[in-house]
């Protein structure tokens, strides 16, 4: 079963013993990162297994090889020798596994690992992408066969993830460690047992990474399950660019533990769909929730979809079956099942003169929608062209609403605007002046504002007038500079995070064919 490895990365051996003990509960090797160490902390590091209680990698990792350690080989090799010295009869007391380089060329440090039961780490890191011949290198790397052979890749992109994990099916009788480092590599951390890695390595909460794309031990194991994660676990992911800011993980993965269902939910953000798709065929990966940018282009991948998709040419949900991909959008209606509550909460505050009472308290007493006379007549400014916007659109629509589109892109708007008849325009002086006739509901459907994306607000020429309902599909932050602009002139204001939850909820059903346990609710708490 695959362990996981927390790397101590801090200046003293007493720092380190000290992150050690905060995550002790998650992890199952130490790995000290002897390169980190201030030089007079480093006399100290033969104690360190016994201190640690529980086995250690010993490891003195070279600034080309992504360490800190600046000094010559001589040094390094000195440390290193230091650390296997004096080896005591109780192995707990001596490193469990020691990490050199594949260049690395010392018998004598091999020799007094293996007399004494130190297990070598046989490492490769690479900062310019894949081997040609990834299984061949895996295979060459180990001198001998107790040695277990570490691939670490900084993944340019999916291509090169897509290959690392084509070559573990290649390589599954090679004790092995395998793992792409960087964001396109984070799956590569999380489902280790399915490549056949032996650790996964991880950074403390709240401390610097040791890699690119570690996460913390915590998150794996209460998050991800990762000791859960066997041959016989479904997979089930979710994949855009830059796949930054997404809370499908935590919902997903929280639903699967109070069911004690056998699944793990995986972010997998991707620069290409084709190399993705080729990715959840290597893992068998089940259903896949799909974002910006993809939800169009996926369509290419389906061998069949709902009418929903076919309709509107968007969709964000995936299912494997007999023919291939099955495509079909829950964003619709969770996004007019979001509205249309929050309509209903504005009318109860209304009605009982609690106009300023959180939305979040006054959404409980709100009644069942009646969703066609709800947005009837309604006159609507949608603001985006994309994925989501289509599903926006197509449930306006559906729901007798009067639209305009307006996007920075004109051909977009009117494209989408033109199968519903709708206005369209641009994000200018004339858009503006459109909306005049559209301004009982606004819609903010694109990135703008989300966490890792500029802070800007896409309807900054709008004077809003406090009548306004105002819904953006963004959720993190709380509010966008778009919604915060909305709130300050008195607008009732929704963000995309009522939303999410519902979507997912439909995502959950397609994925089981069950619906979703409405108990489970209360208790995923994201």
């Amino acid at each position: 079963m695959a362990k996981i490895c927390l790397c101590l990365t801090a200046k003293t051996i007493a720092a380190d013993l000290e992150l050690l003990a905060r995550n002790r509960g998650y992890v199952d090797i130490a790995e000290l990162r002897v390169d980190c160490l201030d030089p007079d902390e480093r006399f100290l590091l033969r104690r360190f297994p016994e201190q640690a209680g529980l086995p250690v990698v010993l490891t003195v990792r070279r600034e080309k090889d992504g360490g800190s350690f600046a000094e010559g080989e001589a040094s390094r090799i000195r440390l290193l020798a230091q650390g296997l010295a004096f080896a005591e009869a109780d192995r707990r007391k001596n490193f469990a596994y020691v990490d050199l380089e594949e260049d690395l060329n010392v018998p004598s440090l091999e020799e007094a690992a293996r007399t004494f039961g130190t297990r070598i780490i046989r490492s490769s890191h690479s900062f310019n992408g894949v081997d040609a011949d990834i299984p061949g290198k895996i295979r060459n790397l180990c001198r001998t066969g107790d040695e277990i052979a570490k691939i670490a890749v900084l993944a340019r992109g999916s291509a090169d993830a897509l290959a690392l994990v084509r070559a573990a099916g290649k390589v599954r009788d090679v004790d092995k460690i395998l793992l792409c480092m960087g964001h396109y590599g984070v799956f590569t951390r999380i489902l280790a047992e399915r490549l056949g890695s032996q650790i996964t390595y991880t950074s403390a909460e709240g401390e610097p990474l040791a890699a690119p794309g570690q996460l913390c031990p915590r998150d794996l194991v209460e998050l991800y399950r990762f000791h859960s994660i066997g041959p016989e676990t479904k997979v089930f992911g979710v994949t855009g660019y830059p796949l930054t800011v997404t809370n499908s993980p935590k919902f997903f993965n929280t639903v699967f533990a109070l069911e004690t269902n056998d699944a793990v939910y995986v972010p997998f953000p991707t620069d290409s769909l084709r190399d993705f798709m080729a990715l959840a065929d290597e893992l068998d990966v089940t259903g896949v929730s799909v974002t910006v940018p993809y939800k169009e282009a996926i369509l290419d991948y389906l061998g069949s979809m709902s009418e929903d998709v076919e309709w509107i040419g968007a969709c964000n949900t995936i299912n494997r079956g007999p023919q291939g991909w099955r495509g079909t959008n829950t964003d619709m209606r969770g996004f007019s099942d979001s509205l249309l509550a929050f309509m209903d909460t504005i009318d109860a505050g209304k009605r009982t003169g609690e106009e300023d009472e959180p939305w979040r308290i006054r959404r409980a007493r709100a009644r069942k929608s009646v969703e066609i006379s709800r947005l009837k007549g309604k006159k609507v400014t949608v603001i985006g062209a994309g994925g989501a916007a289509r599903a926006v659109a197509a449930e306006l629509y559906r729901l007798g609403a009067r639209v305009l589109i307006l996007n920075r892109t004109l051909m977009k708007a009117r494209n989408l605007a033109a199968p519903y008849r709708f206005s369209w325009g641009g994000l200018d002086e004339r858009g503006v002046d459109q909306m005049e006739r559209f301004r009982d509901i606004i819609i903010q459907t694109t990135p703008a504002g989300m966490e890792g994306n500029p802070d800007r607000d896409p309807l900054e020429l709008y004077a809003f007038s406090g009548k306004e309902i105002v819904m953006d599909l963004v959720y993190k932050p709380d509010r966008t500079p778009f919604l915060r602009r909305a709130a300050a002139a008195s607008c009732p204001v929704l963000n995309g995070y009522d939303m999410f939850i519902r979507q997912a909820r439909y995502q959950y059903t397609q994925f089981f064919k069950r619906d979703f346990p409405p108990a489970l609710l209360a208790r995923v708490n994201i």
